[in-house]
């Protein structure tokens, strides 16, 4: 399904965003009928989890999702968004459809129904949910190694950093102090994917910590 924008300007806010998305997740046919159960912004996308169940109270039978113990099955949405001249868009997707967008939280991935192939597009989709979730959010001075080095704007590399930050006007903003020159990097979230703990203000101040981090180097 390609982008539909709406040029009534209706949309325009946070809270006009989520009521549109929990809309278009509410159906009621004859035999089925399907509500939001939850949903969640990250960036310009929405991820929800919308449940369908039988409108006579029998359980629903899916060949995508297992039936969970209430009659009823939870699936994944995603949401991408836009405005254009000032009118809100929306492309949507089924987990099942293979999104590329897979940043959706980890408390929505909990609540969707279990799949039946564990080779699916959405099996696949859910384990790239878990693996950005499970990216480390390091904190001031904790010294790290990167998967693999990072290529810089001068086409030098690093991959040893220590987590810091600079100030832009009254705001802190981010960024990693490079172990061999000691220059400062801005770092995507998507570049500390595989990235270790090599040591940590916090292992400093405990013994025990820092023996356990000793051995990991």
């Amino acid at each position: 399904m390609g982008w539909l924008f709406y040029t009534d300007h209706r949309v325009q806010t946070y809270a006009d965003e989520k009521a549109e998305i929990a809309r278009l997740c509410t159906f009621a046919g004859d035999m089925r009928k399907t509500e939001l159960v939850k949903a969640c912004k990250v960036g310009s996308t929405w991820y929800a989890a919308a449940r369908v169940t039988n409108r006579d109270g029998t359980p629903v039978e899916d060949t995508t999702y297992v039936t969970d113990p209430d009659g009823s099955i939870t699936f994944g949405a995603v949401f991408l968004t836009r405005y254009d001249d000032g009118c809100w868009g929306y492309k949507d997707m089924e987990e099942s459809a293979g999104p590329n967008e897979s940043r959706a939280p980890l408390g929505l991935i909990e609540l969707l129904s279990d799949l039946k192939d564990p080779d699916s597009y959405a099996q696949d989709w859910r384990q790239r949910c878990r693996d950005w979730a499970s990216i480390p959010d390091y904190e001031e001075d904790d010294k790290i190694k990167l998967a693999k080095p990072v290529t810089l704007t001068d086409g030098s590399t690093c991959q040893i950093v220590t987590a810091t930050h600079y100030r832009r006007g009254r705001q802190k903003r981010r960024c990693y102090r490079i172990e061999e020159t000691g220059g400062l990097v801005r770092l995507s979230k998507a570049s500390l994917a595989g990235s270790v703990l090599l040591s940590s203000a916090k292992g400093a101040a405990s013994p025990v910590l820092a023996e356990y981090l000793a051995g990991r180097e």
